[in-house]
């Protein structure tokens, strides 16, 4: 009789067990599943002379202003839209930077599902608000956070009836330098934190990693989890006097003396030469060749081949990240 009790009493805590795996799986297949980020949708930065900034991206690097939003209630241009194709382009903001030297207003991701990469975010911990089928001003969906350095990172579901969509084919002009926005830049003074938010929240890969100095590394790439644009982590412990050198878009050309050669044969190359120095190829720590250009207030535009010098991989540095700027 004893023992029929203790196997009865063995059977409903079996039972019980089960029950409750089955609800934790329940919990955790029910938890919000991160959507596609599929690449760079595009960059912001603030200019101060928004005429001269148009020298530099539309008269020498050949790319047209596709549209722009005007500020409330005024004639001025609050943000100039650069295309460089039908999925990627270059916010340029005339409002002050909030935070100078650093010209750099925001990235942008592009994703396949707004609503669900909300519910994702707030899962793991960041106080996202549901968007309720508001459109920003060019009529998609977006959102905004920060990330471990305060970077302002907004996510965009690109609609159909959205100002980008209503511009395909055009403003795609033959002058352009390049047609897509290979990778964005951007200062982090923590890598751990970074490489926790954009690695492991996000689902990033890390692609490559490097430096000038063998004992400290530099610079992490991560490609985007459903494509193949990738963001560069330009790592610091000390905030930098000069941002414009750090932060930076890197266009991919096919061939940088080739490209440098169009560019200094425009008219707008000796106005270039006002505020800039004359262009320079060089060979990066990652062997690819590249030539580094600025706009009037210094943010720097860098043009590369998406191949190395040698045809093979660079292998990544094995130096550890320089001690956090803060924790």
């Amino acid at each position: 009789m004893l023992t029929r009790r203790f196997c009865h009493i063995a059977m409903l805590c079996a039972a019980a067990m089960l029950l409750a795996a089955a609800s934790l799986a329940n919990a955790q297949n029910a938890a919000p599943q991160r959507p596609k980020i599929t690449g760079i949708s595009h960059v912001g930065y603030f200019v101060s002379d928004l005429p001269r900034a148009m020298i530099f991206w539309h008269d020498l690097l050949g790319f047209d202003e596709s549209y722009d939003l005007k500020k409330p209630g005024t004639n001025q241009v609050r943000i100039a839209f650069i295309k460089i194709n039908d999925h990627q382009h270059v916010e340029l903001f005339t409002d002050p930077p909030p935070a100078p030297p650093n010209m750099m207003s925001h990235i942008c991701f592009s994703v396949d599902n707004i609503e669900q990469m909300r519910a994702y975010l707030r899962s793991k911990g960041y106080n996202v608000k549901p968007g309720n089928g508001s459109k920003t001003r060019t009529g998609d969906y977006a959102f905004e956070i920060r990330d471990p350095d305060g970077t302002l990172v907004e996510f965009v579901q690109s609609l159909p009836t959205g100002r980008e969509a209503q511009a395909a084919g055009k403003f795609m002009p033959a002058t352009r330098i390049s047609h897509h926005i290979y990778h964005v830049g951007f200062l982090v003074g923590n890598a751990a934190k970074s490489m926790a938010f954009y690695e492991n929240v996000l689902g990033f890969k890390e692609t490559w990693r490097g430096g000038g100095n063998p004992k400290v590394l530099s610079w992490i790439n991560l490609r985007v989890p459903d494509g193949t644009d990738y963001i560069e982590l330009m790592l610091y412990s000390k905030l930098p006097k000069s941002y414009g050198s750090s932060n930076h878009t890197s266009l991919e050309v096919p061939d940088v003396r080739k490209a440098m050669s169009i560019l200094e044969s425009r008219p707008a190359y000796k106005t270039y030469l006002t505020w800039a120095k004359p262009l320079e190829m060089h060979v990066g720590v990652n062997r690819k060749r590249q030539v580094n250009l600025f706009d009037p207030d210094g943010t720097r535009v860098e043009l590369m081949e998406p191949q190395t010098v040698t045809g093979k991989p660079t292998p990544p540095s094995t130096a550890p990240p320089p001690p956090p700027a803060h924790d």
